[in-house]
């Protein structure tokens, strides 16, 4: 009885996670089709499931690897990636199974495996971002700082006696961030850890993929929240990473 009951568990989570990818699961929109192009100072290009947005003219040092949210097809972070690409920062999408990083937590494995000259940081929006701290939490020689979009480390992913730097950027019309949970975990942070707000902003502009079930309206472009996100994390790359890196 006990075997059958493990395996009805496990056919109702699979019903579940089959309901959920089609119910929840979004399209990159318009514009994170075109970022995806190769462009005069980024080449873009797929391998291995991960979108590799590469600078052509300038290298900054530093790599970043990231995560997406749940439900989210990688390529929605394609103006984001473009962005960092375009600052000098070469930028690691990574797909998951089933649009989802609970199943690719060690994803970041093979491209820090394959690109040992790189040094990395990671990070991810909701989800992925939880996902991130994880690999960091277990993989923290490896990793020069993490950063979480509308996200948090969770106990698993505690990084609060890490030596490398955090940053949080929230937004203030998110409504799907768990803001009871997130304040609950600020205490697994790194105590070199920058907070920013994005004013304006919701959940489902850290990516580019439309409205989001139960997120708040936003307030500013999604181009303008991308933009924002963007010159957050290159100031955080350039000064809290650089100056501390090992």
């Amino acid at each position: 009885m006990k075997k059958l009951a493990i395996i009805g568990s496990a056919v109702v989570l699979f019903c579940l996670l089959i309901w959920g990818y089609f119910y929840f699961n979004s399209e990159p929109s318009n514009v994170a089709e075109d970022a995806a192009n190769s462009t005069k100072t980024v080449d873009v290009l797929e391998e291995n499931d991960i979108l590799v947005f590469t600078p052509r003219k300038s290298d900054a040092g530093l790599s970043v690897i990231l995560y997406p949210g749940a439900f989210v097809d990688a390529l929605s972070y394609a103006p984001l990636a473009n962005n960092l690409a375009s600052s000098g920062f070469k930028t690691y999408v990574v797909e998951m199974p089933l649009n989802l990083a609970v199943f690719g937590k060690n994803r970041a494995a093979d491209i820090i495996d394959e690109a040992s000259d790189e040094k990395f940081v990671i990070g991810g929006h909701s989800l992925g971002g939880v996902m991130a701290s994880r690999f960091a939490h277990e993989n923290n020689n490896e990793i020069e700082g993490v950063f979480f979009l509308a996200s948090y480390p969770d106990k698993k992913g505690s990084l609060k006696n890490a030596s490398f730097p955090a940053i949080s950027i929230t937004a203030t019309k998110d409504n799907v961030l768990n803001k009871e949970a997130y304040n609950k975990n600020k205490k697994y942070l790194p105590k070199d850890t920058t907070f920013v707000s994005i004013e304006g902003g919701n959940h489902g502009q850290f990516g580019s993929y439309g409205e989001q079930h139960g997120d708040g309206k936003a307030t500013i472009s999604g181009t303008d929240q991308t933009d924002q996100v963007t010159n957050a994390l290159i100031a955080w790359l350039n000064t809290s990473v650089k100056t501390q890196e090992r």
